[in-house]
Order: structure tokens, then C-alpha cells, then sequence
């Protein structure tokens, strides 16, 4: 697969324009205050189907020709693409089929289904994932679009740092959460060409690390037995966005289980916005201090807020 440049960002800007919510961007003098930067939040989780993922899956499902969108679309995932893929093929009217795995979070399951798109339960394995997707596939015919993995999907997820920088100027430094990379190998894409003195940080649990090896490394360190309360970090890198990611990316830092619950509380709290896990990662980093951000400008991607409220890590 061919690895995306700007100019594809560009692109997927003007397809998903009438299918996204611009989202805005918040600001916390207290939290500013506790972190001693000026924070600038933008709020994904408040795009459609609760989150980023719905930039991606829709630039990869509207690019699709006539003849490949007739036969629906397919992917695995435990969550946010599976919402936001059901959505995007409910509005250009195509069938979705979505794997998922047997333990994934009822509030994740429910949109799903409300989306129309039809899910079929496997284990909660990659290889399962995998093998599953493989057989759904054979037997509908539709275009598998992979969770980060694909560059049209990468692309859409590059639009909301260049709304972020549209929006806040002089940003020195942007931070996203990283789990298979399209958040951050889209934004690194955006700002490497047009905010190059931006500087961009992936935040990553340290449960599930596998990305900070995969760049001291030079190659893709698989995640095996992630253990982390960010459930939507847990996979490995893909070839493309690792190839985008170890060429421009500032760092990557991760961050502890008990810094991403601190920050998820401090955002319910301060400023009463719901964020999950995968989103308060962002701001746990900079409240562990592990690296010197202090008089900073920084945009924090809150990449969503699909939480399950009867099971809050607090």
C-alpha cells in the first residue's frame, strides 16, 4: 500500500467536509495552572460516532467507486472505527459487517448495531480478529478497511490537526495518543508540512509500549498481552503509519494507568467534558512530567468519549 503524503489530506478534507462536525477547541485556566502550560483541547470526542476514527472511515468509505461501495465494506475492531465505519456506510447506503470481539464493551456493541451495521463476535485474539474478518470477507465480497492501516483512512485522520492549527496558531507542541498510529501518523503528515517548528509527541500507556520499542528498534515490535485501562491503544503499529511515524515524530512517551485515570477525572471534573481513557492520555502526560513542557503551547487531541458509564475507572 502506498504511504499518503499532505496533499491526501487535502483531499479527504474536501470529501468528508459535509459528513464531519468541525470540532472545537477548549481551554482550562485551572489545568493550565496544575500543568504549568497553555493547554488547547480539541475535542474528537465530540466528532460523530464519538470520536476521530469517524474522519477516516469516512474519507476511506466515500473514496470507494461505485462498483467497490455496492459490495459493503468490513473491518474488526472493538470499538471507535467499528462505530465510526457503521455510520459512514449507513450514510452513503452499503451494507457494513463488523468483527468484534466477544468481550468488547456493551456501549461499543449498541452503537454499533444502531449504525445498521451487521457484527459478528469472534475471540478476543488478533488472530481471531484476523481469521474471522477472512471468512466475513470471502463470503460478502466486501472491502476490507483496515482500523489505521490504510492510507485513506490515515489521511482523513490528518483533517482534524489541520482544523487544530486553522484554529490555534503557534502551537509548540501537539500531542495524540498512540495505539496503531493513524491519529498520529495523519497529524505528523499535517504539521511536518505546515507547522514545522510544531513539534509532535505520541502519548502511549505504558502497558502496551510497543510503539516507543518499535522506534528505539527500527522495526515493528508487536503488542503482546497489552495491559492497560486505554483500551483503545492496545494494537501494534501498521507498516504505513510506522513508516510515516519514525520519520517525523518528536517522540513518543508513555504514560501510567494511574496518570490516564488522574487526567480523565481532572477533564470530567474541571472542565465537564467526557472523555475515555485513549483520550485523557494526552493530558496524564503532562502530568507525570516526564518531559519539560512547562510555558508550552500545546494542542492535546481528545481523540473521543465512547465511555461505558456503569463501569468508570474510579
Amino acid at each position: 500500500m502506498q504511504v499518503p503524503n499532505f496533499n491526501n489530506v487535502l483531499e479527504a478534507k474536501i470529501r468528508i467536509e459535509p459528513l464531519i462536525h468541525h470540532t472545537t477547541v477548549h481551554t482550562s485556566n485551572i489545568i493550565n495552572e496544575i500543568t504549568g502550560c497553555s493547554l488547547f483541547f480539541k475535542c474528537e470526542n465530540f466528532q460523530r460516532a464519538g470520536a476521530f476514527k469517524f474522519r477516516g472511515a469516512s474519507n476511506a468509505v466515500f473514496a470507494l467507486s461505485s462498483e467497490e461501495a455496492e459490495r459493503g465494506v468490513a473491518t474488526h475492531s472493538s470499538g471507535n472505527h467499528a462505530q465510526a465505519l457503521a455510520l459512514a456506510a449507513k450514510l452513503r447506503g452499503i451494507p457494513s459487517y463488523v468483527v468484534m470481539p466477544n468481550n468488547s464493551k456493551k456501549v461499543k456493541i449498541d452503537a454499533v448495531q444502531s449504525y445498521g451495521a451487521k457484527i459478528i463476535f469472534c475471540e478476543p485474539t488478533l488472530a481471531s480478529r484476523e481469521e474471522t474478518l477472512e471468512k466475513v470477507v470471502e463470503e460478502t465480497n466486501a472491502v476490507f478497511i483496515h482500523p489505521y492501516n490504510n492510507p485513506f483512512v490515515i489521511s482523513g485522520q490528518g483533517t482534524a490537526a489541520l482544523e487544530l492549527i486553522n484554529q490555534i496558531e503557534q502551537l509548540d507542541y501537539i500531542i495524540t495518543p498512540v495505539g496503531g498510529g493513524g491519529l498520529l501518523s495523519g497529524t505528523l503528515l499535517t504539521i511536518n508540512t505546515l507547522s514545522k517548528n510544531t513539534k509532535v509527541i505520541g502519548a502511549e500507556p505504558e502497558g502496551a509500549d510497543d510503539a516507543k520499542k518499535s522506534l528505539q528498534t527500527g522495526a515493528i515490535v508487536p503488542s503482546i498481552n497489552p495491559k492497560t485501562i486505554a483500551d483503545g491503544l492496545l494494537t501494534s503499529l501498521g507498516t504505513i503509519t510506522f513508516e510515516i511515524i519514525k520519520n517525523y515524530v518528536y517522540d513518543i512517551i508513555t504514560v501510567s494507568d494511574e496518570a490516564i485515570i488522574k487526567a480523565m477525572r481532572l477533564i470530567w471534573e474541571r472542565m465537564k467534558i467526557i472523555v475515555e481513557p485513549s483520550s485523557a492520555i494526552t493530558l496524564g502526560l503532562l502530568l507525570e512530567k516526564k518531559i519539560d513542557l512547562k510555558n508550552q503551547r500545546i494542542g492535546l487531541i481528545l481523540s473521543g468519549g465512547n465511555v461505558d458509564l456503569d463501569h468508570l475507572p474510579w
